[in-house]
């Protein structure tokens, strides 16, 4: 008897075989359908018993920008193994200086390198000089394996090309790939398909394309006409294709939720420029002129004029703080300082540069305590990118200004505000800051490892700080990392999940922020 199918369900059964399993993009090629459509179609002939469905999870590996560049020009480590062999390490160490320029690794390259090149046993550093074993990097299988997938990845059938690589490759190396981020892992479920018994008797009797209609339409209804056509069945268990509409960024959501929770507080928020005078940024808060953290290699410059508008009164109080101090114990730094560095504009390294803007009177007035500002923003360093540390990020900054203030208020302030987001096991460390005494470090444990991550600094506004601006009261004031606190709530390890083109889009799509 002669079988009716919908045209889908047709070419899927007279093309699949009961020999050869077919997946179902195969099927699709040699269809011509949408690889949607062949499943919808597969799991209906499988209801009706007239084939299989065979599900299995496969994993593929893509190699990213930084592999590929991996390829082309060496792994760190081995790249240091082969320059501290060029230089004799075998027999005696070597400067790593002189190792290091010679491999040459730059900027976060150096740390790569010399992480690396212990854990494999290529050698060791110790007193600043570099010694090597006797070792074979041509077998490395790290270089090995990322080599061979980008060549997968440049394969016709890329999918099945990446699959058969990785099949290739110990399960612990592309786990260190994928560790590293030269490599991205992906998980999809195969299916395949096979003709039943059932299958086959259905096509030797013979199967015909049956006229079904997948819609009904309002000028059915008026003629008439849904009454002699038969309709496409619907299968609710088939494959649908993914939407995915927009959403928040956690961080966005986050920093949102970060708000709210300090406008419930009582703190009101502060904004302003990006780009600002060094003035604010850093002379203002009793930064030093000389200070590490002012020369380029931790800020950013930019090549625009001078800032001109500073309140002069105020840069000639902040100068002579740092010349002689204030107060009668009061010394100052004996280094220099010139009011061109004051006026150099950069990008702000922290927000506390809106915090001096304010307290001095210059953004909004003249300000009587009590008062609770914050604010949640971007600050730009020139850091070394680790999983800790990223060039821009968000913090979230905030002071008090009151009459007799103690560090037991500013502890009992992190204390709320942290416990609003489920954190309860904040500690404390004595710290030193050249704007704050006494000063303590912030830290919280990482769900997921147990490790200790800090998560911001803080302290008591000095009189250095404060007497220029004409504040005569105390004020408390602290700068956390809204990406830590997104560590410590969601147990992610490393900041490039959310940042950047190394992000993990599935977090970001699926994580819900704690409200």
């Amino acid at each position: 008897m002669t079988r009716t199918l919908p045209e889908a369900q047709h070419a899927v059964l007279t093309t699949a075989s009961p020999d050869d399993a077919q997946t179902i993009d195969e099927l699709a090629e040699r269809t011509g359908l949408k690889p949607e459509t062949v499943t919808g179609a597969a799991f209906e002939l499988e209801d009706d018993g007239l084939i299989t469905v065979a599900e299995e999870t496969a994993v593929d590996y893509t190699v990213t920008e930084e592999g590929a560049r991996y390829v082309e020009t060496g792994l760190p480590e081995v790249r240091l193994y082969r320059a501290a062999v060029d230089a004799g390490a075998r027999d005696d160490p070597v400067s790593m200086g002189e190792v290091i320029g010679a491999a040459g690794l730059d900027g976060g390259e150096v740390d790569v390198a010399l992480a690396n090149l212990a854990r494999k046993g290529y050698g060791s550093i110790e007193s600043g000089a570099v010694s090597v074993s006797d070792a074979d990097p041509d077998a490395d299988p790290e270089a090995a394996a990322l080599a061979a997938l980008l060549d997968a990845d440049d394969a016709d059938d890329e999918d099945r090309a990446a699959e058969d690589t990785a099949h290739r490759f110990d399960s612990d190396v592309l786990d260190q790939l994928e560790s590293r981020n030269l490599v991205e892992r992906h998980e999809h479920v195969v299916r395949s398909i096979l003709v039943t018994d059932e299958g086959v008797d259905a096509l030797m009797e013979g199967v015909e394309v049956a006229e079904t209609v997948g819609q009904l339409t309002p000028e059915m209804l008026t003629s008439g006409e849904w009454e002699d056509v038969e309709f496409a069945e619907y299968n609710v268990e088939a494959d649908a294709s993914e939407y995915r509409g927009g959403k928040t960024h956690i961080l966005r959501q986050t920093a949102e939720r970060v708000k709210d929770v300090l406008v419930g507080m009582g703190f009101q928020e502060m904004d302003g420029p990006h780009a600002d005078a060094d003035f604010w940024i850093n002379d203002a808060l009793f930064m030093p002129q000389d200070h590490p953290a002012r020369t380029h290699w931790d800020r950013f410059t930019l090549d625009v004029p001078p800032m001109s508008d500073l309140p002069e009164d105020l840069v000639a109080r902040v100068e002579d703080a740092h010349r002689n101090g204030e107060g009668a114990d009061g010394d100052g730094y004996h280094s220099p300082w010139t009011e061109d560095v004051a006026r150099e504009v950069d990008l702000r390294g922290h927000t506390t540069s809106l915090s001096m803007r304010y307290l001095s009177g210059h953004a909004v007035g003249d300000l009587d305590p009590p008062q609770r500002f914050f604010s949640v923003e971007k600050v730009y360093r020139n850091d070394t990118l680790d999983p800790t540390h990223l060039l821009e990020f968000f913090q979230i900054e905030g002071w008090v200004m009151a009459d007799d203030l103690s560090v037991r208020d500013l502890m009992g302030t992190f204390e709320e505000f942290y416990s609003q987001f489920g954190i309860t096991d904040i500690e404390f460390k004595p710290h030193y800051n050249p704007y704050t005494e006494p000063s303590f470090e912030l830290f919280g444990t990482h769900p997921e490892t147990g490790e200790i991550v800090e998560i911001g600094n803080s302290g008591i506004f000095r009189d250095e700080v404060l007497e220029p601006l004409g504040v005569e009261c105390d004020v408390m004031a602290w700068g956390l990392a809204l990406e830590r606190l997104l560590m410590l709530m969601y147990g992610f390890e490393d900041i490039r999940d959310v940042h950047g083109t190394l992000c993990d889009l599935d977090l970001l799509r699926n994580v819900e922020v704690v409200h």
